[in-house]
């Protein structure tokens, strides 16, 4: 057996930082619904403690763990910016400030509903009037959601004093209550995911298997794992549905990244618990990948915390990067004639993002070249609560399943609701906050190139959703990260009510949608209450 040499040769070999890494698993108790400490594992529970003990000794001090430092540039560069709510109900009132953006260039829109538009407002004292005086009343007098923007962002990361992360913060190391851990407490770095998922694989052997989809345009490895309890016939090549879980495609979206970490080991930690866990990796592979956008992730943490896309050279002097949720090849010239510098800028050409064209070859090869079957597409993003499905690109067309996509949507956000009360809408990508319908399907901002929208055309992943997580602006893309295991917690629970579909509940073992023009009916009984799965 080669998981106790491996994983304690690993533990050993880690960096200080990875301390972090060293966390306690959480499990239902399925009859009353707490959270308490497990029997399963108790080896590698024996080996984690060991060896934790053996390279940090029996107490650990606050400088024990790590000390990296933040680059002050994060937050001051957004000095007397605000972030502010437009009461904005119609088309032209939406492209009307999207119009201001192109010309003044002093705001960045956050997010776009039927019923307001959020937006960062530079330097409040320059713009807020120049941007106010062009507009109706009716708009002239915007809600303010975050007044110190430096302030909430200093708040994302993580609490440390001069001698590292706060002794409070150690004590989740022995964490019985709650989630019990160290790494869910804050958002964590780039290195420190990756040394994360590495201990993953080596303590969970028989259950993971990490790699790299390819490298980003600065040459960083684009890390996933594959999560299933495979048979000795199919390690040796037989091929599996899989499920795809993605996070982090835009930098500044942490909570995304968070949640794909904390699915990732609630999936493998619950793996011979929970029956539905249990049932799912018996039946599916799950590929995570939290970090997609590894460069530009990484510069949310050197350099600007709400940087967006990736890092690419564009041509432009002055404007990096592209968004990858444009990039894809599927429709991609439809409403996507964003320049370089705009946020939504999904390159000059489809897959002209590196990070974008990594990911096809990658899923088109485990397709082509190693029988993997793609059945499900969960895209993770922040922030507005929302379920979408294809398609993203117009509202005109139709997805054939599109039924099944609303129903199997609704019961996500019902998982959802009856784990946290957290109410998520569920629509239509080419509906949602990027994007509006009015009657010649024209937009405020372009649908096309989205990932949703390929996976389900291209790979023929039939059940594809964008998942857009907390909150619904009072942070937007600066969540605190107490709420970060909630967010998990709920997502989870989606997961899981996902996982039930797939395995019979009208999902595809009871007859996948091939095609055929038909669409079935759900059954009358198909909803159950989530509390009867727990």
């Amino acid at each position: 057996m080669r998981l106790q040499p491996l994983a304690l040769a690993f533990s050993l070999a880690l960096p200080v930082d990875a301390a972090a890494a060293w966390i306690e698993p959480s499990h239902r108790d399925h009859q009353a619904g707490r959270l308490q400490h497990s029997n399963g594992y108790p080896i590698l529970r024996w080996l984690r403690d060991t060896a934790v003990e053996a390279f940090f000794g029996k107490q650990l001090r606050d400088d024990d763990l790590d000390t990296y430092e933040i680059n002050p540039a994060v937050a001051t560069r957004h000095e007397g910016g605000i972030v502010v709510r437009f009461n904005a109900t119609t088309l032209e009132q939406k492209r009307l400030l999207t119009d201001i953006t192109r010309t003044l260039q002093a705001f960045d829109i956050w997010s776009i509903s039927h019923d307001y538009v959020d937006a960062r407002i530079y330097n409040a004292k320059i713009y807020l009037k120049k941007i106010v005086d062009q507009l109706p009343d009716s708009m002239k007098k915007p809600e303010i959601m975050i007044y110190d923007l430096p302030a909430a962002i200093w708040a994302t990361y993580p609490k440390k004093t001069t001698g590292g992360f706060s002794s409070s913060s150690l004590d989740v190391l022995t964490s019985r209550e709650g989630m019990g851990n160290l790494f869910f407490k804050d958002y964590q770095r780039l290195s420190v995911v990756t040394s994360w998922m590495r201990l993953l694989e080596a303590m969970f052997p028989s259950l993971t298997e990490m790699t790299s989809i390819g490298k980003s345009f600065e040459g960083r490895d684009i890390h996933a794992l594959r999560v299933g309890a495979r048979s000795e016939e199919e390690e040796e090549g037989g091929s599996r549905k899989t499920i795809l879980v993605t996070g982090g495609l835009h930098g500044r979206e942490w909570i995304s990244t968070s949640t794909v970490t904390y699915l990732m080991w609630s999936m493998v930690t619950a793996y011979d618990k929970d029956p539905m866990v249990t049932k799912l990796l018996d039946k599916f592979d799950i590929i995570f990948i939290p970090i997609l956008n590894p460069d530009g992730y990484e510069y949310t943490w050197q350099e600007d915390r709400l940087w967006r896309k990736s890092r690419q050279d564009t041509g432009t002097s002055f404007c990096f990067g592209m968004d990858l949720d444009h990039a894809f090849g599927y429709e991609w010239a439809t409403n996507n004639k964003a320049g370089p510098c705009s946020e939504n800028y999904g390159g000059d050409s489809p897959f002209h993002a590196v990070e974008a064209s990594e990911l096809a070859n990658w899923a088109k090869n485990q397709t082509a070249q190693h029988g993997v079957k793609f059945v499900g597409f969960l895209d993770m993003h922040s922030y507005s609560q929302q379920i979408l499905f294809p398609y993203s690109y117009t509202c005109a067309a139709q997805p054939p399943n599109l039924e099944n996509l609303m129903e199997l949507g609704v019961g996500l956000a019902k998982a959802i609701r009856l784990s946290s009360g957290e109410a998520y809408t569920v629509t239509s990508a080419c509906e949602s906050a990027t994007a509006y319908r009015g009657k010649d399907d024209t937009r405020v901002e372009g649908g096309g190139g989205s990932a949703i929208d390929w996976f389900y055309h291209e790979i023929g992943a039939k059940y594809s959703y964008q998942i857009k997580l907390r909150d619904t602006g009072s942070y937007g893309f600066l969540l605190p990260a107490d709420h970060i295991v909630p967010t998990g917690e709920e997502v989870l629970n989606a997961l899981k009510y996902f996982g039930d579909f797939l395995l019979g509940n009208n999902g595809i073992e009871k007859g996948e949608f091939e095609g055929s023009g038909h669409v079935q009916n759900p059954p009358a009984d198909q909803w159950s209450d989530l509390k009867r799965r727990r």
